[in-house]
């Protein structure tokens, strides 16, 4: 196959495996703490990651260059992974996609004060468009909002802080140092806490979250492949049919019936997304395309960055200037 079909393939792949990865997060949610079943899911990925980190031939030392942007975007990214991981568990898929499909819109905020980005009226309009989305689907004063609202809020926000901070400092950081504190962080971190809420884990439950690993992995893999393939700004925005399999495994694994706010909500927020996605794709638009070049799932600790990682491997072909 030619053109960018093949890539848009991979890419649709990928999602779906990061969904059906969320599903069983989900699963697990109901009888383990978040803490727990991403100590596991970390540790459970670490020879994964650790023959991929070994590549990186990079003279230098795990000593960052900017220590404390690096510890921030630590902080962020595992901040994100908890509070996903805990909505996951305690709130209808489709909900919880609508909300962390903000991720982009608030990449596109924080690239005013961390990057300097100028964002003109069409692309502010945009972002308030969809965060207008984010209300919609929340309907604060006529809802009740839970934590798990506010956890998935707060994974958005984490995800776009860490998106960002890469974006200011990658080009400086080793691949190595970028990809290796998060996961060390969030295996050191879940680990403090596993004492406090541990609780035994069946044999099938332990292949479950191996199996987390797993589906990170594959997924990861499969989106490598579909930027090696395929232009950024079409790859991007095959993230939103993460909705239509939450959908499609809410209703028939968990019965859960998404609300019309739900829907109109979502619907809100992915037209935004789309529409910066594709205005940053043209040249002269933006000077750091923060949204383009964020190409990591929010709360997913098992799969390593994906820019770093392209970047320590050497499949740069359609990255730009990421």
């Amino acid at each position: 196959m030619r053109g960018p079909l093949p890539g848009l393939l991979f890419a649709l792949l990928g999602f779906a495996l990061f969904s059906t990865h969320d599903v069983v997060v989900k699963t697990l949610g109901g009888a383990y703490a978040p803490f727990q079943t991403i100590f596991f899911s970390v540790l459970f990925s670490f020879p994964i990651a650790t023959l991929m980190l070994l590549r990186d031939a990079t003279p230098g030392t795990l000593q960052p260059v900017h220590p404390g942007w690096v510890v921030a975007r630590t902080l962020a990214a595992v901040i994100a992974t908890m509070c996903a991981f805990y909505a996951f568990s305690v709130l209808p898929l489709a909900e919880v996609y609508a909300i962390l499909f903000a991720t982009p819109l608030l990449i596109t905020v924080l690239a005013i004060p961390i990057l300097g980005e100028k964002v003109r009226l069409r692309r502010g309009l945009a972002v308030l468009f969809g965060l207008a989305g984010i209300i919609v689907v929340l309907q604060p004063g006529q809802t009740t909002l839970t934590l798990g609202h506010l956890a998935a809020l707060t994974a958005a926000v984490g995800g776009a802080c860490a998106s960002v901070i890469v974006r200011r400092i990658g080009a400086e950081e080793r691949s190595v140092v970028l990809l290796l504190y998060p996961l060390v962080a969030n295996f050191t971190v879940m680990g403090a806490a596993l004492p406090f809420v541990y609780q035994p884990m069946p044999l099938v439950d332990i292949g479950r979250v191996a199996l987390t690993a797993v589906l990170a992995f594959a997924a990861m893999t499969c989106m490598i492949r579909a930027y090696r393939l395929t232009e950024a700004a079409l790859v991007a925005p095959m993230q939103y049919s993460q909705i239509l399999w939450a959908l499609l495994f809410g209703a028939l694994l968990f019965g859960e019936t998404p609300s019309s706010r739900t829907l109109i909500g979502a619907g809100m927020v992915i037209a935004s997304g789309l529409y910066i996605v594709f205005r940053e794709s043209r040249a002269g638009v933006s000077d750091t395309t923060p949204v383009l070049r964020s190409r990591s799932r929010v709360g997913t600790p098992a799969a390593l960055r994906l820019g770093p990682l392209m970047r320590l491997r050497g499949w740069t072909r359609h990255e730009g200037k990421s």
